[in-house]
């Protein structure tokens, strides 16, 4: 793939409709002088500050401009009935005032990161192409007219916490490539011109650069720590926990683990983040594509994650489905509470798993979604759910190749404090092209995850590009 360059200097564009619905928000939004906000406060990626986490939806495979691969962003606004497909976007470097130029399998929003960065209240959007020495940054706020900047000197793979515990996001990321393997590490506050507060580097000891960071508080001390997963050629590494501090990330690791996948939830509601993870199977990464898949619990503590563990796979009792080879259960995680206890539950991705439809035809890498309930002993099998396109309710027709929860996320889209799952497919197919992509939402209730009321789109449904975009690549962290 080509290597993308774009000027280093940040800058603040006047972008209109970035990151804020270009329609009214249906019915009243209270104010905090009334004290009555439409919504959670803590809703994640809420681009407009209403109570409504806002879903946004990757096709970085998309052509735009004739350039393929260039790649585009989807955003469809949250409401009180949950994803309003009448309030979306579509966001590219064709569009007026976004930073670059679209370019040839320059992967725009490749990974995406959703979080507050300059304390106003309204999510911004930070993307990251995996190979540019610069990340572009949409400024959410209430009337559409947030604007763009660039974030230079940030590397890939990039996660957001509060390393340092001052209320203030920060980011952190993998090198840039052809640097020494470290972390890259900018504490917010941010500028609305892409400069942060401070920063700093720490060096990872290890031969190249991490595959994944994943952050949260794993100690229950006010301040977010970071996981990182190593791998070197077809072997896995082990994985490194960077405590945080009241200066910021520690310079030295403790070892946990290999992974190759990640997320953070209480799933035990003690008060400590734990850790969900996929391991590697033997610690070869060449054998995760022939992987039944597990997922694994390293339950937080005030020393730190791993005293206590669960161990998870489609064998377990209570988990829907057959551990099958290849099926690669836990291929991507997600974290939230669905149903409102107070317990963090487990979305887990099973993106290869081979169905059979009512005629009893073999439909091979078709995926699935199994959700783990979080309970006072933890995580486990007991009323844990499956979803595929062929799930009642469901929207869609499962077939083969869609891959469908290749990515998901929990998020909070109708702020009713339960969190919604959403779910990428993207090998779904449109009417005439291939691999076009889609993605979907259910919403949470009491009792799980339910159907009533769920929604599905592709780049059609939106006005994106069609043809090879794999909508539903990828989510926000």
């Amino acid at each position: 793939m080509r290597h993308r360059s774009r000027s280093t200097t940040a800058r603040r564009i006047a972008v209109a409709a970035l990151l804020a619905t270009p329609l009214a928000v249906s019915g009243p939004v209270a104010t905090a002088a009334e004290g009555e906000p439409a919504g959670p406060t803590a809703a994640t990626a809420d681009f407009n500050n209403d109570g409504y986490a806002d879903i946004v939806a990757t096709a970085p495979h998309g052509t735009v401009a004739g350039k393929p691969g260039a790649g585009y962003i989807t955003v469809v606004h949250g409401s009180a009935k949950g994803a309003d497909t009448a309030k979306r976007q579509v966001i590219s470097q064709a569009t007026a005032g976004v930073p670059g130029e679209p370019t040839e399998d320059g992967l725009f929003g490749y990974r995406t990161v959703a979080r507050d960065l300059d304390g106003d209240g309204c999510d911004d959007l930070v993307m990251d192409t995996g190979y540019a020495s610069e990340m572009t940054v949409l400024w959410g706020s209430t009337d559409g007219k947030g604007g763009a900047s660039t974030l230079p000197g940030i590397g890939r793979n990039v996660t957001a916490g509060d390393f340092n515990g001052d209320g203030h996001t920060d980011l952190v990321s993998d090198a840039k490539d052809g640097e020494e393997p470290q972390l890259h590490v900018a504490y917010g506050p941010f500028t609305r011109d892409g400069r942060p507060a401070s920063t700093g580097t720490i060096n990872t000891g290890r031969t190249f650069g991490s595959v994944d960071l994943v952050a949260g508080d794993l100690d229950g001390d006010g301040k977010d720590d970071l996981v990182s997963f190593h791998a070197f050629e077809e072997m896995s590494e082990r994985s490194q926990l960077w405590r945080g501090t009241g200066e910021g990330l520690s310079s030295t690791a403790t070892a946990l683990p290999d992974a190759a996948a990640g997320a953070v939830g209480d799933v035990d509601n003690d008060g400590y983040g734990d850790l969900i993870f996929r391991p590697v199977p033997n610690g070869v990464v060449e054998d995760q594509p022939y992987d039944k898949g597990t997922v694994k619990v390293l339950y937080g503590a005030a020393g730190g994650p791993g005293a206590r563990t669960t161990t998870l796979t489609q064998d377990s009792a209570g988990v829907p489905g057959v551990g099958e080879e290849g099926d690669q259960f836990g291929y991507s995680l997600s974290a939230g509470d669905v149903n409102g206890d107070g317990y963090a539950d487990v979305a887990v991705g099973i993106p290869f798993e081979d169905l059979t439809n009512s005629a009893g035809r073999a439909l091979k890498d078709a995926g699935s979604t199994v959700l783990l309930k979080g309970g006072k002993g933890g995580l486990s099998g007991t009323g844990a759910q499956a979803f595929t396109q062929d799930t009642p309710g469901v929207p869609g027709v499962a077939e083969a190749g869609d891959r469908h929860g290749e990515a998901l996320a929990l998020l909070d889209t109708n702020g009713d404090g339960k969190a919604d799952l959403t779910t990428g497919a993207p090998g779904e197919d449109g009417t005439t092209l291939k691999d076009t992509g889609a993605a979907w939402s259910l919403l949470g209730s009491p009792t799980g995850l339910t159907t009533t009321g769920a929604v599905s789109y592709g780049p059609g449904t939106l006005g994106g590009p069609e043809s090879g975009a794999a909508l539903g690549s990828g989510f926000p962290r």
